[in-house]
């Protein structure tokens, strides 16, 4: 592995952090020949640098009893209004945030678990942008997951009659949200299961309920959140996607799934019906990929928006 391409470095080891189980550095780094201090101490590096902030997990949308609902939200606004960014900044289920070009100049992706918490947040968010200047917004809901962060889940389906208990759900959020650099130990989770929820399990029932969402694809992966421009990903874009035959929805969708500077694709009730994050290392590389892209027959018409700043720069997209 050749570690003298300094600017290769980094993405090496973000990529070192992918994996179906949980991140362990000896197992993880052997094959760079380096000692465990060293490894250690060239991650806490990259923590100092903000390339790296925090190990999590990526969870299949499709989970039952009630699937994860993927929002989008359209925001008009100014540089005059921090505040408005820094509420919506607050909001634990946003999972990104983009000022864009364009007609609204905001774009945000959030994730819920369920109706419920949906609708409470958008009481949240009406009341943020009740105090906005233009007031302008729009809500995006979206009908299917072909991919996310990089993860195609159009092939990951859950088994059948296996659904999540309230425990399930709190310790995905904690593994999610809860983690360090350095990997949650199941006896912290038992406490923290304690702490914040008052639900008293023992470690092994943590453990073993932790296996259990690993093997029936609950959990997608075990990742990194990383600051993508730090590690060469300088151009990220919104596309949407409109088919000349509406019929063909879902086979367009699984051909587009396969290309691997789209790292998430959803179907939305619009006219563009797809909807598209597309990650590349040069700005110009969009040019290349647009071009490749118009060579399937399928397609009718595309809108693209670039992403000035990302609000909220960390992500674990799968990259190869």
């Amino acid at each position: 592995m050749n570690l003298k391409n300094k600017d290769s470095i980094p993405q090496l080891f973000v990529k070192r952090f992918y994996g179906t189980s949980k991140f362990v550095i000896s197992r993880n780094f052997q094959s760079f020949g380096f000692t465990r201090q060293t490894i250690k101490q060239k991650i806490n590096d990259l923590r100092k640098e903000k390339i790296i902030k925090n190990i999590t997990i990526n969870i299949n949308p499709h989970i039952s009893p009630e699937k994860l609902k993927f929002i989008l939200l359209e925001i008009k606004t100014n540089p005059t209004e921090p505040k408005l960014v820094n509420n919506l900044l607050k909001i634990q289920q946003l999972r990104m945030l983009d000022g864009i070009f364009g007609e609204f100049s905001l774009i945000a992706l959030l994730i819920f678990k369920s109706s419920d918490e949906y609708f409470q947040v958008l009481k949240e968010i009406d009341n943020i942008m009740a105090n906005s200047y233009f007031k302008k917004y729009q809500i995006i809901e979206t009908i299917k997951i072909y991919k996310t962060n990089g993860i195609k889940v159009i092939d990951k389906p859950i088994e059948k009659d296996f659904d999540l208990d309230k425990i399930d759900y709190k310790i995905l959020q904690i593994l999610q949200d809860d983690q360090g650099i350095k990997p949650i130990s199941t006896y912290k989770i038992k406490d923290l299961l304690k702490e914040y929820y008052n639900i008293e399990i023992s470690q092994s029932t943590v453990h073993n309920r932790i296996k259990n969402l690993e093997q029936k694809g609950v959990i997608l992966n075990y990742s990194i959140n990383f600051n993508p421009r730090k590690i060469g990903f300088n151009g990220k874009f919104i596309l949407r996607i409109k088919p000349k035959n509406p019929s063909k929805y879902d086979f367009l969708a699984e051909e587009l799934a396969k290309k691997e500077e789209i790292t998430d694709l959803f179907r939305i009730g619009e006219q563009y019906g797809l909807f598209a994050i597309v990650r590349v290392k040069k700005i110009e590389d969009y040019s290349i990929f647009i071009r490749d892209f118009y060579s399937s027959e399928e397609i009718e018409d595309t809108y693209t928006n670039f992403i000035l700043d990302e609000l909220r720069p960390y992500t674990n997209f799968l990259f190869l």
